[in-house]
């Protein structure tokens, strides 16, 4: 399974996060490779996924009040992962070329969120702490519908409300972790997505 983002695609992302530091793609991940995501996510056993916790080290804790979505770490050994894991690098590589990010390691896993489940607003990143400098969402759900809810919801530092995004089917979302709070809100229909972050290899980043 061989995908390509195109230079126009990878273009407008580093336009966008040049500019306003966000950008919401519709169909940027080609069709095949989210089919197949979808497919693996649809016949995985559910002890494949585990409740996801919040905090990093020694202060990870599971806390179903601020967040109840399941997860399963992505296996750069496996299809189709591998394949999505192949369009994350080309994206490092094109805004590295781009930004001069210092973009390095990349992370990602599969959530789930079944009815009634949620994010509550945070940061995927603390200022300053470079664990996390970009941050990205893939959404894997077909036949989305509004009264389905489970928007993804970007803000400002001041908590103003930027973008409300739902989560259809091939939709790519890329921010900077440390400067947009962001939230899921409740679902009515099971919700499938891959959220991945990248980081840096030194002390020193910026565009």
């Amino acid at each position: 399974m061989v995908s390509q983002l195109s230079e126009a695609v990878l273009d407008v992302i580093a336009d966008a996060l040049a500019d306003k530091g966000y950008v919401s793609l519709a169909d940027a991940i080609p069709t095949c490779v989210t089919q197949a995501l979808l497919e693996k996510m649809q016949t995985a056993a559910l002890n494949e996924f585990r409740p996801a916790a919040i905090g990093r080290g020694v202060e990870q804790q599971l806390n179903p009040e601020i967040r109840s979505d399941v997860i399963s770490w992505l296996d750069a050994s496996q299809q189709p992962d591998s394949a999505y894991l192949a369009l994350m690098a080309q994206l490092k590589d094109g805004l590295n070329r781009r930004l001069f990010m210092g973009l390095f390691d990349y992370e990602s896993h599969y959530a789930v969120y079944r009815p009634g489940a949620f994010y509550r607003k945070h940061l995927d990143a603390l200022k300053g702490s470079q664990n996390r400098i970009l941050s990205t969402v893939c959404f894997l759900n077909p036949h989305w519908q509004a009264e389905h809810k489970g928007e993804l919801v970007l803000f400002d530092e001041a908590g103003t409300e930027l973008q409300r995004i739902a989560p259809r089917m091939g939709t790519l979302v890329i921010f900077l972790s440390e400067q947009f709070p962001h939230e899921v809100r409740e679902t009515l229909a099971v919700r499938n997505s891959i959220a991945g972050w990248f980081r840096v290899s030194n002390s020193v980043h910026g565009f």
